[in-house]
């Protein structure tokens, strides 16, 4: 069997098993609409019932207490394995489970059908929003309260359906330009061992009059190369016998990325949002440098007589305030927050790119060699794991299971994520082929001394602090 067989998906006398599973998606479209409302309907009632109950006051286990069990599914199961699925099957949840996604494509499918305008169309939107829900997110508490659960993810929902109703013709508008998980989709979903290919040969030789395919994420699917923006559904398995769901390598993707390919929007939500922003959410609470900050802080302002900041008057919807838990955020406790968050983003994402620029040099690159930090992606994948699943583990401890295993998963972890990024960067560098072999190792050596600093904020919050 040739290689650009296997490559393809296509086998004599039939059909792989992957192109097979592809194609039963494509014929049972039925069967993942079922499943998407079924998802749907489990995940509004789990966001909105809780929102009504009284928090408990005492300690209960998860499977008692339906506001602790829906939180457990969300944090602690739900966003965890999302993000590997990324990794792993590619968008397959965005295009199979998502409801967000099921109901602003059902909404599009009922709306007025507006054309998408131009400003909708930014490249910046899945930076700039991952951003500010992050941040709004930590600043009211959202993965320990219903409400503010209900807040962001309900928010959300309701607006892509709006997006959905103005917009589009039966498509994931809202997906492809304003969702606030998309750019971190698009990063993860380039590592995984398995996507729809083109074989471009075949598509050119097909009947010109075949009907399009009804594709909600809008891909020009003859010109799709990746898995960064298709949602893995299989509606365009099979089509015009040139799209099969086949195996690749994980590291493929990335390293066919061309300069053309390159945007330093996804390089900045990579570098400053996943590895620096996402970090720093994960660790402040668990951080003795926030509370030192904070306490120097309050006790500057008592010294200056100005005691407003120290109030914990604002409403739940802007810093936490659940008096009955005896969990209230003052002003000055936000304004730390966002300031712990903001410093631990500066300094890895300015530590990774000033470890670029260093690396562009020694290879003689003009400007910063932006494709270069795709080769951190799966540090950055490893990274957004292991802090979501700090709080699955923090959840399984409060019902005192005993996890003596997770140390040695999470150094495996960090070990896999710096030697697959160690890897997938110097085969980047490989490149470079008029640049000597000390500079490319140079070039290595920098860019992944760049990534210690993630290392370190890892090491400190699972084994120092």
């Amino acid at each position: 069997m040739s290689e650009l067989t296997v490559e393809s998906g296509y086998a004599p006398g039939g059909t792989s098993r992957l192109a097979a599973v592809g194609e039963w998606m494509q014929r049972n479209r039925r069967a993942i609409q079922t499943t998407q409302w079924v998802v749907v309907v489990f995940f509004l009632v789990l966001l909105v019932w809780p929102a009504f109950l009284p928090l408990p006051l005492e300690y209960v286990h998860l499977y008692e207490n339906l506001i602790l069990f829906a939180q457990f599914i969300f944090w602690g199961i739900w966003w965890p394995f999302v993000m590997i699925s990324m990794m792993l099957l590619g968008r397959a949840w965005c295009g199979v489970f998502c409801p967000e996604g099921a109901l602003s494509e059902w909404a599009s499918r009922h709306g007025r059908g507006g054309a998408i305008p131009v400003w909708m169309q930014w490249d910046g939107w899945p930076f700039v929003a991952f951003v500010v829900i992050t941040l709004y997110g930590q600043l009211i508490s959202v993965y320990e309260y219903p409400k503010a659960a209900l807040l962001i993810l309900g928010g959300s929902t309701v607006v892509a359906m709006l997006v959905g109703f103005l917009y589009g013709k039966g498509k994931r508008v809202w997906c492809r330009h304003l969702c606030p998980a998309n750019g971190v989709f698009a990063l993860l979903s380039r590592l995984a061992p398995i996507h729809f290919r083109v074989d471009r040969e075949r598509w050119e030789r097909a009947p010109s009059r075949i009907p399009a395919v009804d594709c909600a994420p809008l891909i020009n699917i003859r010109t799709m190369t990746g898995n960064s923006a298709c949602h893995m559904c299989g509606r365009c398995s099979g089509h015009r016998d040139a799209v099969a769901l086949t195996a690749r390598s994980p590291n493929r993707e990335i390293l066919s990325l061309q300069e053309a390919d390159v945007s330093r929007w996804e390089v900045l939500l990579l570098v400053f949002g996943i590895l620096g922003l996402a970090t720093g959410s994960f660790q402040w609470s668990a951080s003795p440098w926030f509370v030192a900050l904070k306490q120097g802080l309050a006790e500057w302002l008592i010294d200056l007589d100005i005691f407003w900041p120290l109030q914990a008057n604002a409403p739940w919807w802007v810093l936490t305030h659940y008096p009955e838990t005896n969990d209230l955020f003052s002003w000055l406790d936000g304004a730390v927050i966002l300031l712990y968050i903001g410093i631990t983003t500066l300094l890895i994402g300015g530590a990774i790119l000033l470890a670029l620029r260093l690396a562009g040099r020694l290879l003689g690159y003009r400007g910063l060699p932006w494709r270069l930090a795709y080769g951190l992606t799966p540090l950055a994948g490893i990274s957004v794991f292991l802090g979501l699943s700090a709080l699955t583990v923090g959840m399984l401890k409060a019902e005192r299971l005993e996890l003596g295993w997770v140390t040695d998963l999470r150094i495996a972890l960090l070990i896999v994520a710096v030697l697959w990024s160690g890897q997938l960067v110097w085969r980047m560098l490989a490149a470079f082929e008029g640049v000597p072999a000390w500079r490319r190792w140079g070039a290595w050596f920098v860019t992944m001394a760049g990534t210690g600093v993630v290392m370190l904020s890892w090491v400190l919050m699972f084994f120092v602090w």
